[in-house]
Protein backbone atom coordinates (compact mmCIF):
# COMPACT_ATOMS: atom_id res chain seq x y z
CA UNK A 1 0.00 0.00 0.00
CA UNK A 2 1.26 3.43 -0.92
CA UNK A 3 2.15 5.50 2.12
CA UNK A 4 1.77 9.25 2.16
CA UNK A 5 4.53 11.36 3.66
CA UNK A 6 3.35 13.84 6.29
CA UNK A 7 4.64 16.81 8.15
CA UNK A 8 3.37 18.12 11.49
CA UNK A 9 1.59 21.48 11.51
CA UNK A 10 0.12 23.38 14.46
CA UNK A 11 -2.77 25.81 14.85
CA UNK A 12 -4.72 27.17 17.83
CA UNK A 13 -6.30 23.76 18.38
CA UNK A 14 -3.07 21.79 18.42
CA UNK A 15 -0.96 19.63 16.13
CA UNK A 16 -1.98 17.39 13.22
CA UNK A 17 -0.52 15.69 10.18
CA UNK A 18 -0.57 17.49 6.82
CA UNK A 19 0.55 15.91 3.53
CA UNK A 20 4.20 16.80 3.05
CA UNK A 21 3.70 18.24 -0.43
CA UNK A 22 0.69 20.39 0.49
CA UNK A 23 1.05 24.16 0.33
CA UNK A 24 -1.73 24.54 2.89
CA UNK A 25 -1.44 24.06 6.61
CA UNK A 26 -3.36 22.90 9.68
CA UNK A 27 -6.71 24.70 9.29
CA UNK A 28 -7.15 23.50 5.73
CA UNK A 29 -6.30 19.94 6.77
CA UNK A 30 -8.90 20.06 9.54
CA UNK A 31 -11.52 21.10 6.99
CA UNK A 32 -10.49 18.30 4.63
CA UNK A 33 -11.01 15.83 7.47
CA UNK A 34 -14.23 17.41 8.73
CA UNK A 35 -16.11 17.64 5.42
CA UNK A 36 -15.73 14.45 3.34
CA UNK A 37 -19.14 15.09 1.80
CA UNK A 38 -19.27 15.57 -1.97
CA UNK A 39 -15.68 15.75 -3.24
CA UNK A 40 -16.86 18.91 -5.06
CA UNK A 41 -14.45 21.82 -4.47
CA UNK A 42 -15.36 25.44 -4.98
CA UNK A 43 -14.92 26.56 -8.63
CA UNK A 44 -11.50 27.70 -9.79
CA UNK A 45 -12.80 31.16 -10.66
CA UNK A 46 -13.99 31.58 -7.08
CA UNK A 47 -10.60 30.61 -5.67
CA UNK A 48 -8.95 33.00 -8.12
CA UNK A 49 -11.27 35.78 -6.92
CA UNK A 50 -10.24 35.09 -3.32
CA UNK A 51 -6.60 35.30 -4.39
CA UNK A 52 -7.29 38.59 -6.15
CA UNK A 53 -8.79 39.94 -2.92
CA UNK A 54 -5.71 38.82 -0.98
CA UNK A 55 -3.46 40.48 -3.53
CA UNK A 56 -5.44 43.73 -3.42
CA UNK A 57 -5.48 43.68 0.38
CA UNK A 58 -1.70 43.34 0.51
CA UNK A 59 -1.27 46.25 -1.88
CA UNK A 60 -3.61 48.45 0.17
CA UNK A 61 -2.04 47.51 3.49
CA UNK A 62 1.41 48.38 2.12
CA UNK A 63 0.13 51.77 0.93
CA UNK A 64 -1.40 52.37 4.36
CA UNK A 65 1.91 51.53 6.02
CA UNK A 66 0.50 48.53 7.86
CA UNK A 67 2.35 45.74 6.04
CA UNK A 68 6.09 45.37 5.55
CA UNK A 69 6.82 45.86 1.86
CA UNK A 70 9.02 42.80 1.53
CA UNK A 71 6.31 40.57 2.98
CA UNK A 72 3.59 42.44 1.14
CA UNK A 73 5.24 42.12 -2.26
CA UNK A 74 5.79 38.41 -1.64
CA UNK A 75 2.05 38.06 -0.93
CA UNK A 76 1.18 40.03 -4.08
CA UNK A 77 3.42 37.89 -6.27
CA UNK A 78 2.28 34.61 -4.71
CA UNK A 79 -1.38 35.51 -5.08
CA UNK A 80 -0.73 36.30 -8.74
CA UNK A 81 0.32 32.70 -9.34
CA UNK A 82 -3.07 31.51 -8.09
CA UNK A 83 -4.87 34.17 -10.12
CA UNK A 84 -2.99 32.82 -13.16
CA UNK A 85 -4.35 29.33 -12.49
CA UNK A 86 -1.43 27.75 -10.64
CA UNK A 87 -1.65 25.70 -7.42
CA UNK A 88 -5.41 25.09 -7.68
CA UNK A 89 -4.86 21.47 -6.62
CA UNK A 90 -4.00 22.83 -3.17
CA UNK A 91 -7.61 23.99 -2.63
CA UNK A 92 -9.28 20.64 -1.83
CA UNK A 93 -11.97 21.68 0.65
CA UNK A 94 -15.49 20.46 -0.03
CA UNK A 95 -18.08 23.07 -0.96
CA UNK A 96 -20.29 21.71 1.84
CA UNK A 97 -18.29 23.15 4.73
CA UNK A 98 -18.61 25.87 7.30
CA UNK A 99 -21.32 28.23 6.08
CA UNK A 100 -19.16 31.34 6.24
CA UNK A 101 -16.52 29.80 3.98
CA UNK A 102 -13.91 30.31 6.71
CA UNK A 103 -12.21 27.08 5.72
CA UNK A 104 -11.72 28.30 2.13
CA UNK A 105 -10.56 31.72 3.30
CA UNK A 106 -7.95 30.10 5.54
CA UNK A 107 -7.02 27.68 2.75
CA UNK A 108 -6.13 30.70 0.59
CA UNK A 109 -4.35 32.43 3.46
CA UNK A 110 -2.24 29.34 4.17
CA UNK A 111 -1.30 28.60 0.57
CA UNK A 112 -0.34 32.21 -0.11
CA UNK A 113 1.59 32.40 3.17
CA UNK A 114 3.58 29.29 2.26
CA UNK A 115 4.40 30.58 -1.22
CA UNK A 116 5.23 34.05 0.07
CA UNK A 117 7.49 32.68 2.83
CA UNK A 118 9.44 30.69 0.27
CA UNK A 119 9.63 33.70 -2.02
CA UNK A 120 10.97 36.24 0.48
CA UNK A 121 12.81 33.94 2.86
CA UNK A 122 10.88 35.25 5.86
CA UNK A 123 7.96 33.89 7.85
CA UNK A 124 4.70 35.17 6.37
CA UNK A 125 1.69 34.60 8.64
CA UNK A 126 -1.57 33.35 7.14
CA UNK A 127 -3.61 35.30 9.70
CA UNK A 128 -1.52 38.32 10.61
CA UNK A 129 -0.18 39.16 7.14
CA UNK A 130 -2.24 37.56 4.34
CA UNK A 131 -5.54 38.07 6.19
CA UNK A 132 -4.68 41.56 7.47
CA UNK A 133 -7.75 43.81 7.67
CA UNK A 134 -10.02 41.01 6.57
CA UNK A 135 -12.40 38.38 7.87
CA UNK A 136 -13.89 35.34 6.18
CA UNK A 137 -17.21 37.07 6.77
CA UNK A 138 -16.44 39.88 4.33
CA UNK A 139 -13.91 38.13 2.08
CA UNK A 140 -16.18 35.26 0.99
CA UNK A 141 -19.20 37.48 0.14
CA UNK A 142 -16.82 39.76 -1.76
CA UNK A 143 -15.41 36.79 -3.67
CA UNK A 144 -18.94 35.73 -4.63
CA UNK A 145 -19.57 39.18 -6.09
CA UNK A 146 -16.20 39.55 -7.80
CA UNK A 147 -16.22 36.07 -9.36
CA UNK A 148 -19.84 36.37 -10.51
CA UNK A 149 -19.28 39.82 -12.01
CA UNK A 150 -16.19 38.65 -13.88
CA UNK A 151 -17.94 35.50 -15.15
CA UNK A 152 -20.89 37.54 -16.40
CA UNK A 153 -18.72 40.08 -18.20
CA UNK A 154 -16.13 37.71 -19.58
CA UNK A 155 -18.36 34.79 -20.55
CA UNK A 156 -22.12 35.11 -20.14
CA UNK A 157 -22.87 38.50 -21.65
CA UNK A 158 -20.62 37.96 -24.72
CA UNK A 159 -22.23 34.55 -25.30
CA UNK A 160 -25.74 35.99 -25.06
CA UNK A 161 -24.87 38.86 -27.39
CA UNK A 162 -23.49 36.31 -29.85
CA UNK A 163 -26.73 34.33 -29.66
CA UNK A 164 -28.82 37.45 -30.14
CA UNK A 165 -26.73 38.52 -33.15
CA UNK A 166 -27.05 35.03 -34.66
CA UNK A 167 -30.83 35.14 -34.22
CA UNK A 168 -31.04 38.58 -35.81
CA UNK A 169 -28.91 37.49 -38.78
CA UNK A 170 -30.95 34.31 -39.27
CA UNK A 171 -34.18 36.29 -39.04
CA UNK A 172 -33.11 38.57 -41.87
CA UNK A 173 -32.22 35.56 -44.02
CA UNK A 174 -35.75 34.12 -43.71
CA UNK A 175 -37.66 37.40 -44.02
CA UNK A 176 -39.78 36.12 -46.91
CA UNK A 177 -40.69 32.76 -45.34
CA UNK A 178 -44.34 32.52 -44.25
CA UNK A 179 -45.68 29.93 -41.84
CA UNK A 180 -48.72 29.05 -39.80
CA UNK A 181 -48.71 30.68 -36.40
CA UNK A 182 -49.78 28.55 -33.44
CA UNK A 183 -51.53 29.27 -30.18
CA UNK A 184 -52.34 26.42 -27.76
CA UNK A 185 -50.32 24.29 -30.24
CA UNK A 186 -53.23 24.78 -32.66
CA UNK A 187 -53.26 26.53 -36.05
CA UNK A 188 -53.60 30.29 -35.84
CA UNK A 189 -53.04 33.28 -38.12
CA UNK A 190 -49.93 33.32 -40.36
CA UNK A 191 -46.65 34.89 -39.34
CA UNK A 192 -43.26 35.33 -40.92
CA UNK A 193 -40.52 33.03 -39.70
CA UNK A 194 -38.43 36.17 -39.17
CA UNK A 195 -41.06 37.49 -36.76
CA UNK A 196 -40.75 34.34 -34.70
CA UNK A 197 -36.97 34.66 -34.56
CA UNK A 198 -37.23 38.36 -33.75
CA UNK A 199 -39.24 37.41 -30.67
CA UNK A 200 -36.53 35.00 -29.58
CA UNK A 201 -33.84 37.61 -30.16
CA UNK A 202 -35.63 40.12 -27.95
CA UNK A 203 -35.98 37.52 -25.20
CA UNK A 204 -32.20 37.14 -25.20
CA UNK A 205 -31.64 40.90 -25.41
CA UNK A 206 -33.93 41.41 -22.43
CA UNK A 207 -31.96 38.73 -20.61
CA UNK A 208 -28.75 40.70 -21.13
CA UNK A 209 -30.45 43.82 -19.77
CA UNK A 210 -31.67 41.90 -16.73
CA UNK A 211 -28.20 40.57 -15.98
CA UNK A 212 -26.64 44.01 -16.36
CA UNK A 213 -29.24 45.48 -14.02
CA UNK A 214 -28.56 42.87 -11.34
CA UNK A 215 -24.81 43.49 -11.64
CA UNK A 216 -25.26 47.04 -10.34
CA UNK A 217 -25.88 45.48 -6.91
CA UNK A 218 -23.16 42.85 -7.39
CA UNK A 219 -20.56 45.62 -7.81
CA UNK A 220 -21.19 46.68 -4.18
CA UNK A 221 -18.68 44.83 -2.01
CA UNK A 222 -18.65 43.57 1.56
CA UNK A 223 -14.87 43.94 1.93
CA UNK A 224 -14.07 46.23 4.84
CA UNK A 225 -16.91 45.04 7.05
CA UNK A 226 -14.67 42.36 8.61
CA UNK A 227 -16.34 40.22 11.28
CA UNK A 228 -19.80 41.71 11.86
CA UNK A 229 -20.00 44.75 9.57
CA UNK A 230 -18.34 47.31 11.86
CA UNK A 231 -14.95 47.06 10.20
CA UNK A 232 -13.13 46.03 13.36
CA UNK A 233 -9.35 45.58 12.82
CA UNK A 234 -9.48 47.22 9.37
CA UNK A 235 -8.01 50.64 8.59
CA UNK A 236 -10.73 53.30 8.06
CA UNK A 237 -9.58 53.74 4.45
CA UNK A 238 -9.24 50.01 3.76
CA UNK A 239 -12.74 49.43 2.31
CA UNK A 240 -12.57 52.25 -0.22
CA UNK A 241 -9.01 51.47 -1.25
CA UNK A 242 -9.50 47.74 -1.74
CA UNK A 243 -12.63 48.34 -3.84
CA UNK A 244 -10.58 50.78 -5.93
CA UNK A 245 -7.79 48.21 -6.26
CA UNK A 246 -10.23 45.48 -7.35
CA UNK A 247 -11.80 47.89 -9.83
CA UNK A 248 -8.38 48.70 -11.30
CA UNK A 249 -7.49 45.01 -11.56
CA UNK A 250 -10.74 43.95 -13.25
CA UNK A 251 -11.99 47.02 -15.09
CA UNK A 252 -15.32 46.67 -13.29
CA UNK A 253 -16.89 49.46 -11.17
CA UNK A 254 -16.56 47.88 -7.74
CA UNK A 255 -17.19 50.06 -4.69
CA UNK A 256 -17.81 49.51 -0.98
CA UNK A 257 -21.41 48.78 -0.07
CA UNK A 258 -23.11 51.60 1.81
CA UNK A 259 -23.97 49.09 4.55
CA UNK A 260 -21.63 46.23 5.37
CA UNK A 261 -24.35 44.87 7.63
CA UNK A 262 -26.45 44.27 4.50
CA UNK A 263 -23.49 42.65 2.74
CA UNK A 264 -22.73 40.23 5.56
CA UNK A 265 -26.22 39.47 6.85
CA UNK A 266 -27.83 38.88 3.46
CA UNK A 267 -27.05 37.64 -0.02
CA UNK A 268 -29.85 39.54 -1.75
CA UNK A 269 -27.70 40.66 -4.67
CA UNK A 270 -26.67 37.07 -5.44
CA UNK A 271 -30.30 35.94 -5.14
CA UNK A 272 -31.33 38.71 -7.53
CA UNK A 273 -28.71 37.77 -10.10
CA UNK A 274 -29.68 34.11 -9.81
CA UNK A 275 -33.31 35.09 -10.40
CA UNK A 276 -32.33 36.82 -13.62
CA UNK A 277 -30.38 33.73 -14.67
CA UNK A 278 -33.51 31.68 -13.99
CA UNK A 279 -35.52 34.04 -16.22
CA UNK A 280 -32.89 33.62 -18.91
CA UNK A 281 -33.16 29.84 -18.51
CA UNK A 282 -36.92 30.12 -19.11
CA UNK A 283 -36.25 32.10 -22.29
CA UNK A 284 -33.72 29.58 -23.58
CA UNK A 285 -35.99 26.64 -22.79
CA UNK A 286 -38.85 28.27 -24.73
CA UNK A 287 -36.58 28.78 -27.75
CA UNK A 288 -35.15 25.26 -27.52
CA UNK A 289 -38.58 23.66 -27.27
CA UNK A 290 -39.88 25.71 -30.22
CA UNK A 291 -36.94 24.42 -32.24
CA UNK A 292 -37.71 20.84 -31.19
CA UNK A 293 -41.34 21.19 -32.29
CA UNK A 294 -40.44 22.88 -35.57
CA UNK A 295 -37.84 20.19 -36.30
CA UNK A 296 -40.13 17.31 -35.34
CA UNK A 297 -40.61 14.57 -37.88
CA UNK A 298 -39.19 14.53 -40.44
CA UNK A 299 -42.38 12.87 -41.77
CA UNK A 300 -44.85 12.54 -38.89
CA UNK A 301 -44.12 15.84 -37.12
CA UNK A 302 -44.31 19.51 -38.08
CA UNK A 303 -41.19 19.33 -40.23
CA UNK A 304 -40.94 23.10 -40.61
CA UNK A 305 -37.17 23.22 -40.27
CA UNK A 306 -34.29 20.79 -40.33
CA UNK A 307 -31.65 21.24 -37.65
CA UNK A 308 -28.04 20.32 -38.48
CA UNK A 309 -27.42 16.58 -38.18
CA UNK A 310 -24.74 16.29 -35.52
CA UNK A 311 -24.71 12.63 -34.48
CA UNK A 312 -26.66 9.37 -34.85
CA UNK A 313 -29.80 9.52 -32.77
CA UNK A 314 -30.38 5.90 -31.89
CA UNK A 315 -28.46 2.77 -31.03
CA UNK A 316 -31.18 0.63 -32.63
CA UNK A 317 -32.98 2.75 -35.26
CA UNK A 318 -30.68 3.44 -38.24
CA UNK A 319 -30.91 6.87 -39.80
CA UNK A 320 -32.56 8.54 -36.81
CA UNK A 321 -31.22 12.00 -35.99
CA UNK A 322 -32.30 13.88 -32.88
CA UNK A 323 -32.31 17.59 -31.89
CA UNK A 324 -29.45 17.11 -29.45
CA UNK A 325 -28.50 20.76 -28.96
CA UNK A 326 -32.01 21.92 -27.97
CA UNK A 327 -32.22 18.93 -25.65
CA UNK A 328 -28.93 19.89 -24.00
CA UNK A 329 -30.21 23.47 -23.67
CA UNK A 330 -33.33 22.25 -21.89
CA UNK A 331 -31.28 20.20 -19.42
CA UNK A 332 -29.06 23.18 -18.67
CA UNK A 333 -32.15 25.29 -18.07
CA UNK A 334 -33.54 22.72 -15.66
CA UNK A 335 -30.22 22.74 -13.78
CA UNK A 336 -30.15 26.53 -13.59
CA UNK A 337 -33.71 26.66 -12.30
CA UNK A 338 -32.75 24.09 -9.66
CA UNK A 339 -29.64 26.09 -8.77
CA UNK A 340 -31.84 29.13 -8.28
CA UNK A 341 -34.01 27.23 -5.82
CA UNK A 342 -30.88 26.34 -3.84
CA UNK A 343 -29.62 29.94 -3.93
CA UNK A 344 -33.04 31.20 -2.86
CA UNK A 345 -33.10 28.90 0.17
CA UNK A 346 -29.49 29.79 0.97
CA UNK A 347 -30.23 33.48 0.53
CA UNK A 348 -32.68 33.61 3.43
CA UNK A 349 -30.28 31.71 5.69
CA UNK A 350 -28.78 34.86 7.12
CA UNK A 351 -28.98 34.97 10.90
CA UNK A 352 -28.32 38.39 12.38
CA UNK A 353 -24.91 39.53 11.06
CA UNK A 354 -23.97 36.63 8.79
CA UNK A 355 -25.35 34.44 6.03
CA UNK A 356 -24.18 30.88 6.68
CA UNK A 357 -24.66 29.24 3.28
CA UNK A 358 -22.10 31.23 1.33
CA UNK A 359 -20.13 28.38 -0.30
CA UNK A 360 -23.20 26.74 -1.84
CA UNK A 361 -24.35 30.13 -3.18
CA UNK A 362 -20.93 30.57 -4.81
CA UNK A 363 -20.99 27.10 -6.37
CA UNK A 364 -24.50 27.31 -7.80
CA UNK A 365 -24.28 30.90 -9.00
CA UNK A 366 -21.03 30.33 -10.87
CA UNK A 367 -22.25 27.03 -12.29
CA UNK A 368 -25.40 28.69 -13.63
CA UNK A 369 -23.37 31.45 -15.29
CA UNK A 370 -20.97 28.96 -16.86
CA UNK A 371 -23.68 26.59 -18.11
CA UNK A 372 -25.76 29.36 -19.64
CA UNK A 373 -22.73 30.92 -21.33
CA UNK A 374 -21.62 27.61 -22.81
CA UNK A 375 -25.02 26.51 -24.02
CA UNK A 376 -25.92 29.91 -25.50
CA UNK A 377 -22.96 29.65 -27.86
CA UNK A 378 -23.82 26.06 -28.77
CA UNK A 379 -27.41 27.02 -29.50
CA UNK A 380 -26.25 29.84 -31.74
CA UNK A 381 -23.56 27.95 -33.63
CA UNK A 382 -24.93 24.41 -33.82
CA UNK A 383 -28.67 24.98 -34.10
CA UNK A 384 -29.73 28.52 -35.07
CA UNK A 385 -27.06 29.50 -37.58
CA UNK A 386 -27.49 26.63 -40.01
CA UNK A 387 -30.98 25.19 -39.72
CA UNK A 388 -32.68 24.67 -43.08
CA UNK A 389 -36.23 25.77 -43.80
CA UNK A 390 -38.63 23.21 -45.28
CA UNK A 391 -40.74 25.67 -47.26
CA UNK A 392 -42.74 22.94 -48.98
CA UNK A 393 -44.18 21.81 -45.66
CA UNK A 394 -44.75 25.36 -44.51
CA UNK A 395 -46.64 26.32 -47.66
CA UNK A 396 -48.73 23.16 -47.70
CA UNK A 397 -49.98 23.77 -44.17
CA UNK A 398 -50.47 27.48 -44.79
CA UNK A 399 -52.59 26.92 -47.91
CA UNK A 400 -55.02 24.72 -46.00
CA UNK A 401 -55.16 26.83 -42.85
CA UNK A 402 -58.86 27.66 -42.28
CA UNK A 403 -57.97 30.26 -39.64
CA UNK A 404 -57.03 32.65 -42.47
CA UNK A 405 -60.73 33.41 -42.62
CA UNK A 406 -60.25 35.57 -39.51
CA UNK A 407 -59.34 38.39 -41.90
CA UNK A 408 -62.93 38.35 -43.22
CA UNK A 409 -64.51 38.99 -39.80
CA UNK A 410 -64.92 42.76 -40.35
CA UNK A 411 -66.58 42.10 -43.72
CA UNK A 412 -68.82 39.05 -43.25
CA UNK A 413 -68.96 38.73 -39.46
CA UNK A 414 -67.57 36.18 -37.03
CA UNK A 415 -70.36 33.58 -37.34
CA UNK A 416 -70.26 33.43 -41.15
CA UNK A 417 -66.45 33.24 -41.05
CA UNK A 418 -66.68 30.37 -38.55
CA UNK A 419 -68.96 28.45 -40.94
CA UNK A 420 -66.40 28.88 -43.73
CA UNK A 421 -63.54 27.77 -41.48
CA UNK A 422 -65.39 24.64 -40.33
CA UNK A 423 -66.34 23.72 -43.88
CA UNK A 424 -62.78 24.25 -45.15
CA UNK A 425 -61.37 22.12 -42.36
CA UNK A 426 -63.92 19.34 -42.86
CA UNK A 427 -63.37 19.20 -46.62
CA UNK A 428 -59.60 19.80 -46.42
CA UNK A 429 -59.89 22.47 -49.10
CA UNK A 430 -58.21 25.87 -49.29
CA UNK A 431 -60.26 28.41 -47.39
CA UNK A 432 -60.38 30.76 -50.38
CA UNK A 433 -62.22 28.13 -52.44
CA UNK A 434 -64.82 27.63 -49.73
CA UNK A 435 -65.17 31.37 -49.17
CA UNK A 436 -65.93 31.92 -52.88
CA UNK A 437 -68.78 29.43 -52.67
CA UNK A 438 -70.21 30.61 -49.35
CA UNK A 439 -69.93 34.39 -49.75
CA UNK A 440 -70.32 35.02 -53.47
CA UNK A 441 -67.46 37.51 -53.27
CA UNK A 442 -65.08 37.70 -56.28
CA UNK A 443 -62.11 35.31 -56.03
CA UNK A 444 -59.69 38.13 -56.77
CA UNK A 445 -61.04 40.11 -53.84
CA UNK A 446 -60.87 37.12 -51.51
CA UNK A 447 -57.33 36.22 -52.61
CA UNK A 448 -56.28 39.76 -51.80
CA UNK A 449 -57.98 39.74 -48.41
CA UNK A 450 -56.66 36.28 -47.51
CA UNK A 451 -53.09 36.79 -48.75
CA UNK A 452 -50.94 35.28 -45.96
CA UNK A 453 -48.11 37.73 -46.56
CA UNK A 454 -50.47 40.66 -46.12
CA UNK A 455 -51.95 39.11 -43.01
CA UNK A 456 -48.56 39.03 -41.26
CA UNK A 457 -48.60 42.82 -41.27
CA UNK A 458 -51.64 43.02 -38.97
CA UNK A 459 -54.38 45.65 -39.10
CA UNK A 460 -57.83 45.48 -40.72
CA UNK A 461 -57.95 44.10 -44.25
CA UNK A 462 -59.77 46.41 -46.70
Amino acid sequence: MKQTNYRIEKDSMGELQVPAEALYSAQTQRAVQNFPISAIPLPAEFIQAVALIKQSAAKVNMVLGLLDKTLGQAIVDSAQEIIAGQHLQHFPIDVFQTGSGTSTNMNANEVIATLASRRCGQAVSANDHVNMGQSSNDTIPTAIHVSAALACHQRLIPALEHLQATLNYKARSVESVLKTGRTHLMDAMPIRLSQELDGWALQIGNGVERVRSALTRIYRLAQGGTAVGTGINAHPEFAAKIAESLADATGLPFLPNVSFFESLGSQDAAVELSGQLKTLACSLMKIANDLRWMNSGPLAGLGEIELPALQPGSSIMPGKVNPVIPEAVCMVCAQVIGNDATITLAGHSGSFQLNVMLPVIALNLLQSIELLANVARLLADKAIADFAVREDNLQRALALNPILVTALNPIIGYLKAAEIAKSAYKSQRPVVDVAVEMTGMPREELERLLDPAKLTEGGIQE
